[in-house]
């Protein structure tokens, strides 16, 4: 009986980090929409992992993009809960509910931080004002861990506009490569966590642009 119930326990948790492996690969996504190519794609053309995640914001692109552009670590945050930002990233400051007119300026080559000085920092690989903004990194691996691992990425957030340009379908993935040390951990930790942690940006950011209608 014991073996029994140690096989259902096992089968129970390998169905539970499957299905999150799932849903952090495509939520909110449609199978067409993670089919589709999308700006920035080409930056990491054979990735060990990718994810799409999708919302719909009842507000027009010209809208939505003030909050993407000023994203970052100590410019307006990732718009991730607040316990989040505190516990899991360290960051004393909240994510902003405003738009900040001195961080609306962005081009092709600057740097998005993603931690203090001398860690994790984006750079700005896209911009297409209301429409794309691709950020590529391949500094998000620990200063430890360097000679074992490496990792290139990609975020690309895409607004499509809907319904004459009244409504954004904003879409973001993810793409990566690297060592095999890099895989096992996007697929064992990145992409579960990903269903809390993009669903709360996006939603971040659909919820500040319809607030400002």
């Amino acid at each position: 009986m014991r073996a029994r119930e140690y096989v259902a326990t096992g089968s129970v948790l390998l169905g539970a980090a499957a299905l999150l492996h799932h849903v952090g690969r495509t939520w909110g996504a449609s199978p067409a929409e993670r089919r589709m190519p999308l700006p920035g794609d080409g930056i990491v053309p054979h990735p060990f992992g990718s994810t799409t995640h999708a919302v719909d914001v009842d507000a027009p692109p010209e809208r939505v993009w003030p909050w993407i552009v000023q994203m970052g670590y100590h410019r307006a945050g990732w718009y991730t809960p607040d316990w989040v930002d505190h516990w899991i990233w360290r960051i004393d400051n909240p994510s902003a509910d405003r738009v900040v007119p001195e961080l609306q300026h962005l081009a092709v080559g600057d740097i998005v931080p993603d931690g203090e000085p001398g860690t994790a920092f984006y750079t700005v690989a896209q911009l297409e004002p209301a429409r794309v903004l691709v950020l590529r990194s391949d500094s998000h691996v620990p200063v430890p861990l360097r000679p074992v691992m490496r990792v290139l990425w990609t975020w690309a957030f895409v607004l499509q506009p809907r319904e004459e340009g009244r409504r954004t379908r904003l879409l973001l993935r993810a793409r990566a490569t690297g060592s095999l040390t890099a895989g096992l951990m996007w697929h064992l930790m990145v992409v579960p966590s990903d269903f809390v942690m993009a669903r709360s940006m996006l939603h971040g950011i659909r919820d500040r642009a319809q607030r400002t209608g």
